[in-house]
This record gives structure tokens, sequence and C-alpha cells, in this order.
């Protein structure tokens, strides 16, 4: 169950652990003041920034972080390896799902970590509960197990363009692919990955409430750009809604392991 329902989690509140996994681009957004004011009842507030590698130096490039940063981060948030995780976001680049891909990266139980559909979006919407009360935490011992598989680096990247053994799929925006508008980050080009294929994030889902499309549209959008096979790489701008690619992908194809090329275009686009 890779998706729930905000009725499914509106009715299971008390049985699973809940994280806010917010995090925006834009600066006039801070994810932590916002859960402060607000979130769901016993959600605990995953940093994307924090649980991320942090001796790398580009500008908000989420390099996953070392196993041991992972289980450190992930036991001081109270959860153990048999917790049932509920993931949500309040941001238009479905952070959660880059929690959720960050989970199965450092070997949580597929079946134990599943993302709110429409995530506080859709939550808020419906007028359901919300609090600023602190969530109560007992910290654990969280042990991970590394997936190497799921992420791709810069050198097999550059390796695929003249071998072309995987597809690159970006999630920015049409104009950003196209380098017909500059990258907000200054100091990245315009531009794309030679041989990737364009698929916006804002294509799969419902920009009123921040749903995936349903199955039959994914599948239709996926097929049309013939993507149809496990060789499959998701990319974006910093290795965010290139995980909102991977789990749409996921949900049509019950065999695909995500992949992601964790540099992403802020890695690649680099003005050297």
């Amino acid at each position: 169950m890779t998706l729930v329902s905000t009725n499914w989690l509106n009715e299971n509140l008390n049985k699973v652990k809940i994280i806010d996994a917010s995090w925006h681009l834009v600066k006039n957004r801070n994810a932590i003041e916002e859960y402060n004011k607000e979130h769901i009842e016993n959600a605990i507030f995953f940093d994307l920034d924090k649980n991320s590698n942090q001796k790398k130096d580009l500008p908000h490039g989420h390099f996953l972080p070392s196993a041991s940063d992972h289980e450190k981060n992930i036991s001081e948030m109270g959860i153990s390896n048999n917790d049932k995780i509920i993931i949500y976001c309040y941001s238009d680049l479905i952070s959660s799902c880059r929690a959720w891909f960050q989970f199965l990266y450092f070997g949580h139980d597929p079946k134990l970590v599943s993302v709110l559909n429409g995530g506080m979006k859709k939550w808020k919407l419906e007028g359901r509960k919300v609090t600023n009360l602190k969530t109560k935490i007992i910290s654990s011992k969280y042990r991970a197990k590394e997936n190497k598989n799921m992420i791709k680096i810069k050198s097999q990247v550059d390796e695929n363009i003249n071998k072309k053994e995987f597809t690159l799929l970006d999630a920015r925006s049409k104009n950003r692919f196209l380098g017909l508008e500059p990258e907000p980050r200054p100091e990245i080009k315009s531009g794309s990955i030679e041989g990737s294929k364009s698929m916006p994030l804002r294509e799969i889902v419902n920009v009123k409430d921040n749903t995936f499309l349903d199955i039959k549209k994914l599948r239709d959008i996926f097929n049309s750009s013939e993507i149809n096979s496990n060789k499959i790489v998701m990319s974006c701008g910093s290795s965010v809604s290139a995980a909102s690619l991977a789990l749409a992908y996921s949900l049509i194809n019950d065999d695909y392991i995500p992949k992601i090329y964790i540099g992403s275009w802020t890695e690649f686009g680099r003005n050297k």
C-alpha cells in the first residue's frame, strides 16, 4: 500500500508512526515553522536537509546520509524497523516521496512505509484536525541496510549518455528542461541531460489537492513517453521531485525498484 488516503489515516492515527517531511525550495516558506504551527496529530518532523549528506557542497543537493547518520537520525525520531510509517508533506514538490525513497533505500520494509495521498493540502481542504502540540518521542535503535542499486551517481549518468543502458526521466518543468527559463539556483546552468526525457511532476498530480492521478491516467502518461520497462532512473533539480516520479511509476509497475540520479541537475548542470 504505497499510497494511503486521508480517510484511512484519519481512522488509523494511533496505529502508525506519522512523519511530516515538508520541504520548500522557495525561501518564503519555512517547513519547520509551519510544522510547529500546525501538523497532523502525533506527527514527527523529518528534516530533509538534516537527513542528507552534510559534507556535500552542492546547494540543497540532497545526497543521502551515511547509514550510521540515518540510523542516528531515525532513532532520535523514535522510529523502529518494524513500525508502519505514513509520510506526508505540505510541499508542491511532494517532498514526502523523497522521505519514502530514503526509507526504502535504507532497508525499511516497503510494505511498512506509505505516503499520504494529497498530504497536508488535501487534509486541510477536507477540514481535518491539526494541532500544534509537541509530539512525544521515545528514542529507538534503528538499523539501516543500504540498497545501493536504487541510486545512480554522475559517472554512471555520464556513461549512460553513450551506452543508453537506462532511460533518465526529468521531473522539472518543461521550460526548465528545455533551457527556456533559468534555474532557481544562479550557479546552475539551464538545460537538461543529453538523452533524458521530460516528465514534469505537475503533469502526474492533481494540482487542486496534490493527489496523484489515477492508475489509468498515470499508465497513459508513461506509455505516451514510451516508458514501460524497469530500466528507468528519475531525476529533477535536487532529487526531491524525482522521488515523486519514482513513486508514481511504482504504482503502475509492480516490478519496478525506484531509482534516482541522486545528484540530479543541481550536480550535472553546475557551472564549473
